[in-house]
């Protein structure tokens, strides 16, 4: 096109744009190469939240009086949920103990009830019930209803132990059951003394059932030595028995008591600890009298 006034104008080209250059900065690369790291990913990731979570909360909790605020909030929580009727154990029931095992059991609760069962460390009132000397066991749970539920099964005391302090009632194993005071109150049990004794309660049981047949005459079971027994009869008489395998040996007694009204006789002592030289020993006075016929029957 010509322009009025005819002169002729000439447009200028555009200008060719610059080249980039496609190949990335070394900053980029760098960083590029950084972010392509696992570990690097994981900490810009997980890290800087973390840390920053955890200065956040280090900076609000850095109040003393905020800390109090949330502890006692905590507090009215906690106490809210533990105290709920659902979680309040109210009675206490004690099935297989007598009454002074159970009156000693219920004096061990540490808390008074009504009490919330979070408070309760079940296995530790178990293992405080089991050191009373009667109980053998203990189970311990809460049923429905907040009873708190004690099930014991009592050790049964077979034999009494005299020592210097009085009778002890012990158990087949000669644990410990009870002190007894009288001995009138159980008759029905036998005795043993001696040091040690208690450690050997099943043989003394064996040796008992044993001499069954004489069980009227016996007065008890005496350990010697922490060694052997003697079995103790009334009329003072005594029978030695071995250190080793004493229930044949009271069986031979037996046997020989039976054939002979042995222990009938005037002996204080029969002794078996020499299995192959048994040896009585008489009474005094009748030993005298035999001495005073020797005498007159020589003098004849």
């Amino acid at each position: 096109m010509r322009p009025l006034g005819g002169e002729t104008r000439r447009f200028a080209e555009p200008a060719e744009p610059a080249r980039r250059d496609p190949a990335p900065s070394r900053l980029a690369y760098r960083m590029d190469r950084l972010w392509l790291t696992p570990a690097f990913r994981v900490a810009v990731r997980v890290g800087v939240p973390f840390v920053l979570a955890i200065s956040l909360a280090g900076g609000y909790l850095a109040d003393d009086a905020r800390r109090a605020g949330i502890a006692k909030s905590l507090a009215e929580l906690r106490e809210s949920v533990e105290t709920r009727p659902e979680f309040m154990v109210k009675l206490m029931a004690v099935d297989g103990a007598s009454a002074p095992v159970a009156t000693a059991i219920r004096g061990m609760l540490p808390v008074t009830l009504p009490a919330s069962s979070f408070r309760l460390d079940l296995e530790a009132l178990r293992a405080e019930i089991e050191k009373v000397d009667a109980v053998a066991s203990a189970d311990i749970h809460i049923r429905k209803g907040g009873i708190l539920q004690v099930t014991v099964t009592e050790r049964q005391p077979v034999i009494l132990w005299r020592t210097a302090a009085g009778l002890e009632m012990l158990d087949a194993t000669g644990h410990r059951v009870a002190t007894l005071l009288d001995r009138a109150a159980r008759p029905d049990l036998p005795v043993i003394a001696g040091e040690g004794a208690d450690l050997h309660v099943a043989e003394a049981l064996t040796l008992l059932e044993a001499a069954r047949p004489i069980h009227p005459r016996i007065r008890g079971l005496v350990r010697m030595g922490e060694r052997r027994w003697d079995v103790v009869l009334d009329r003072d008489q005594r029978i030695l028995l071995p250190e080793g395998d004493p229930v044949p040996a009271m069986q031979r007694i037996i046997a020989l008591d039976q054939a002979e009204d042995m222990l009938g006789r005037d002996l204080t002592v029969v002794d078996l600890r020499n299995r192959n030289r048994p040896t009585i020993r008489i009474a005094a006075d009748t030993e005298a009298e035999l001495t005073s016929l020797e005498t007159g029957v020589t003098g004849q």
